[in-house]
């Protein structure tokens, strides 16, 4: 009896994991391709804008997107394994043979928390390096500083003291965790207050001391405006400030979230941003298990006893409320008013929670 449950259990575990890279992969897939054709249409007649550049930076950008929607993979996967089990009484055979549901599920939660174990520590750094890589590549199509597709909508704002005075910087978007920005003006302001000029520049990256403006447009009051190749403002910014004003934490690879904390509480910045981001990566795997108790728990119903449809709906929009709870403690935690460490857990312990106490009523009454 032991030798055919392990041999269950290890074919349970590699449909589990074969249904999850089938759907992650159509996902990633079905991405690229949407994501080209956009950028196609954009770049339609911009120098160098070849298909092999824009191949290059979807593929580059594409990890970072589905990174996202990884738990709801997961939930997808295990819902379509455990039905496509039940239909073809797979499961009503494993029953026979002894196996409780605990020991069908167990296989598909360890292969999730693999899973999650290996998108923390591996694919999150990568991905964040090759959006890094995208967005240079990008930047470098788009000379004019219009903003990369994906933080069209975002613009960032810093104000800053110098040597002659304080200057307030916008920029359309960011590289390299916000050394590089790129569609930057500058208002500059002398030490009364007094508004100086404004500058407008395609690129502007932080050196020690000062912002090296590329292409500068300088405007200033009652003169006819100038331009200069580069423009040297003077900064008191150092680098660690300048990630915390104008990085995402969402960029930054997990093995460097620790450093990035450290150095935002040693400066008297927030970190509450780059906290929540790394609790949520270790609090990832867990997720990963959790979704895989919440589809089991609407997926073993045997198709014989019908209503299947309604327990598959129920899964998806269980699903749905987990995604919602966890963006709102993402909210209220960068808002402060959530500690991270429990906006970060909270939903996995309400899904996994969810579907455990669901199980055990099913199977144990």
């Amino acid at each position: 009896m032991g030798v055919t449950t392990g041999r269950l259990s290890r074919y349970f575990g590699q449909r589990f994991l074969g249904t999850v890279l089938g759907v992650f992969g159509g996902i990633l897939l079905l991405i690229v391709l949407v994501d080209f054709i956009e950028m196609t249409r954009r770049t339609d007649g911009l120098e160098g804008a070849s298909a092999y550049v824009i191949a290059k930076i979807t593929l580059f950008r594409a990890p970072h997107i589905t990174e996202q929607i990884l738990p709801f993979s997961v939930l997808i996967a295990a819902m379509s394994c455990y039905l496509g089990l039940s239909r073809r009484l797979e499961l009503v055979v494993a029953r026979a043979a002894g196996m409780s549901a605990w020991q069908f599920i167990a296989p598909a939660a360890i292969a999730a928390l693999a899973l999650g174990i290996l998108a923390t520590t591996i694919y999150n750094p990568v991905s964040a390096i090759l959006h890094d890589r995208a967005k240079r590549l990008e930047e470098s199509l788009f000379r004019s500083g219009a903003a990369s597709y994906y933080e069209a909508n975002r613009s960032f704002w810093v104000r800053q003291r110098g040597e002659n005075g304080q200057s307030i910087i916008h920029a359309k978007s960011s590289r390299s965790q916000g050394i590089g920005l790129s569609g930057v003006a500058v208002f500059t302001f002398d030490n009364d207050g007094r508004f100086l000029e404004r500058i407008e520049a395609r690129n502007a990256t932080l050196i020690p001391g000062q912002w090296r403006l590329e292409d500068a447009r300088i405007f200033g009051i009652g003169v006819p405006p100038r331009e200069q190749a580069t423009y040297l403002l003077s900064t008191t910014l150092t680098p660690e400030q300048v990630r915390e004003s104008f990085s995402t934490p969402e960029t930054v690879p997990f093995w460097q979230l620790p450093a990035y904390i450290e150095t935002a509480e040693q400066s008297g910045l927030g970190s509450a941003g780059y906290r929540f981001q790394y609790y949520k990566l270790i609090a990832l795997p867990f997720l990963l298990a959790a979704m895989v108790f919440l589809a089991a728990s609407v997926s073993l119903r045997l198709f014989r006893f019908g209503g299947v449809q309604k327990m598959v709906l129920s899964g998806i929009a269980a699903g749905f409320l987990l995604y919602v709870l966890s963006k709102v403690t993402e909210d209220l935690s960068r808002a402060g008013l959530l500690y991270p460490l429990v906006a970060a857990w909270l939903p996995v312990m309400a899904g996994g929670l969810t579907g455990f106490v669901s199980l055990l009523y099913q199977e144990d009454g």
